[in-house]
């Protein structure tokens, strides 16, 4: 059968079994990954797999079932098996589910890609890890490491509705880390990220990002780490480099700011939030520079894509404007309940997992400032970039992170390196604190997303660029 027959008969299988709303997806995805260490190949996987999850909604619940197989036969089962799971469910009272109107839509839809990443050879690629990892360890880094990775999805969706969408998104990208062990000390330096940049885009993404040319000068900076300054315990001028400034959008906002652990269904893996739906639109969430959108449109971004998996199609919206809470992540359930008119942040991380509230891309605007202005205009502070380590409370409010890096900054002027940096603060307080950002955003992409349970892993973007933030707690107490 193809993509469409299965899922079409799977529908149809729910609503004869007594399902008043069903849809169902076949994804397709092909996976392949290489790392490498120390100028050698260290491992390459490469796998595919096919499937059908349906969803149907019975009153108050939903019921889900997955089958690995395409056979009319089998589709039909997984419709029967998830309209029986949601009338069980259903037996326990509550509320009925509505769902926010979503007009049918027969589409489709392919991310660009100017080269397909799993048609370049596989010499080709390790090559580019075995050259940059080689050049670290030339360089002095006792431990180089690099890595790629590729997904090639293609997705079938049919609603009871009317949706009849195919969707094929590419993404990849990749990154080095070069790691330096000295007396009671180990540093690391990675490029372009902690985890590399991803993108929905083809390899041209990796090869923009001139891993080799970048190896030399991140091994030379983590040695140099292992006997730079301890970053100073304190309050002071906190400058965030855009990587850095990416992660702390991911978790102090796109978390926050999903509906589903606003309104408590979502509470397991990544807990709830410190947002009240009754403050939407009023709540003073940071400065007046503070403008995020909730963006899956933007060309080449990891968490961007034509329809969402309820068949949505990908809308641009304000999160925060002008440092005022004025969206949310919805689905189309969620949605109805907090009295919005869209969902369009539903997503699967594959075709065996229920589809819930995921972040798109979920970042900045663009500021008036550059990184050199923002340098120049700070006394006193510090400079920190690459994320480290990250902890945050199960309300998204109170935060730690480590940066891999950072610089003291003297009336204008970046200077000594600093180890082990530290940075602490209140969400809310936090973001009010912005008073300069910088023009310079880079959408940058987190593949490696946690939430659910079962897990799932998502694809996320976060535009970002360097900004100031004033009074920051840096360092550790003593």
């Amino acid at each position: 059968m193809t993509g469409f027959d299965a899922a079409t008969a799977a529908v149809q299988a729910a609503l004869d079994a007594g399902a008043r709303y069903a849809d169902a997806r076949v994804m397709h995805r092909r996976y392949e990954s290489m790392s490498a260490r120390n100028g050698d190949i260290e491992e390459l996987t490469q796998d595919e797999s096919i499937g059908l999850g349906v969803r149907a909604l019975v009153g108050s619940s939903w019921g889900f079932h997955a089958v690995p197989e395409l056979s009319d036969a089998a589709a039909r089962d997984a419709g029967r098996r998830a309209a029986a799971i949601a009338t069980a469910s259903a037996r326990v009272p509550g509320p009925p589910i509505d769902l926010v109107a979503v007009g049918a839509t027969v589409a489709s839809w392919a991310s660009a890609c100017d080269v397909d990443p799993l048609g370049v050879p596989l010499t080709d690629k390790g090559d580019l890890l075995v050259r940059a990892t080689a050049t670290m360890r030339e360089h002095g880094a006792d431990l180089a490491e690099g890595l790629y990775q590729i997904w090639d999805t293609t997705k079938w969706f049919v609603s009871s509705e009317g949706h009849r969408i195919d969707q094929r998104i590419r993404e990849c990208g990749g990154g080095i880390s070069a790691t330096s062990i000295g007396d009671g000390e180990t540093q690391r330096r990675s490029y372009p990220s902690y985890r590399g940049q991803y993108g929905t885009t083809g390899w041209e993404l990796v090869t923009s990002l001139d891993l080799a040319a970048h190896a030399a000068r991140i091994a030379e900076e983590s040695r140099e780490l292992l006997t730079a300054p301890e970053c100073p315990s304190g309050e002071t001028d906190l400058i965030l480099g855009g990587e850095q400034l990416a992660l702390q959008i991911h978790e102090s906002v796109g978390h926050a700011i999903e509906l589903d652990r606003i309104l408590g269904w979502e509470a397991a893996f990544a807990g709830t939030s410190w947002l009240d739906l009754s403050r939407l639109g009023t709540l003073r969430y940071g400065s007046e520079l503070m403008n995020i959108t909730i963006d899956p449109t933007i060309p080449g971004a990891l968490g961007s894509f034509g329809f969402d998996d309820e068949g949505s199609p990908a809308v641009r919206r304000d999160a925060v404007r002008e440092g005022r809470w004025v969206g949310v992540l919805a689905g189309r359930d969620s949605a109805v309940v907090a009295g919005l008119d869209h969902g369009g942040s539903v997503r699967a991380d594959g075709w065996a997992r229920l589809p819930m509230v995921r972040m798109t891309n979920v970042g900045l605007e663009p500021g008036p400032h550059t990184l050199d202005e923002i340098v120049a205009a700070t006394d006193d502070g510090v400079l920190m970039d690459i994320n480290r380590s990250w902890s945050i409370d199960d309300k998204r409010l109170n935060f730690q992170f480590g940066c891999e890096v950072g610089w003291e900054v003297k009336k204008g002027r970046r200077g000594r390196m600093l180890r082990n940096p530290t940075y602490t603060g209140i969400g809310p307080v936090f973001w009010r604190s912005m008073d300069m950002l910088s023009s310079e955003i880079v959408p940058w992409g987190t593949p490696n997303c946690g939430k659910g349970q079962p897990g799932q892993t998502g694809h996320t973007g976060h535009p970002a660029a360097p900004a100031r933030f004033r009074s920051v707690r840096v360092g550790v107490r003593a």
